[in-house]
């Protein structure tokens, strides 16, 4: 009985063991409702806020992945300290982040 318990134990607490999410998930999950799918920021929220069309080679080649690395942790703000792009460093891990910056390279035409 006492090993039943202890299987039983073990299932429950491998079950609560929670996957990662992939890059093109994240994503999807917390960029594309800006970005867009494709990147190209063609949505209404993306409209709303101007985002750069990061499926542009050239837009791409004005930032570093450290830069896009800062922006996506710690966010964005406007000149006048408005957020114009939220915080993700307590969503995604630092794995996450560097995943989610090689996807978005990927988007570039």
């Amino acid at each position: 009985m006492k090993s039943v318990i202890l299987l039983a134990a073990g299932l429950c607490a491998g079950a609560l063991v929670i996957r990662a999410a992939s890059a093109p998930e994240n994503y999807e999950t917390h960029c594309a409702s800006c970005h867009g799918k494709d990147g190209k920021g063609e949505t209404k929220a993306g409209r709303k806020a101007q985002v750069k069309d990061l499926s542009d080679k050239a837009y791409q080649a004005k930032f570093d992945d450290a830069a896009a690395f800062k922006a996506i942790k710690e966010g964005m703000k406007d000149d006048k300290g408005k957020e114009k792009m939220k915080a993700y460093g307590d969503k995604l891990t630092d794995d996450e982040i560097k995943a989610l910056i090689a996807y978005v390279r990927g988007l570039a035409k």
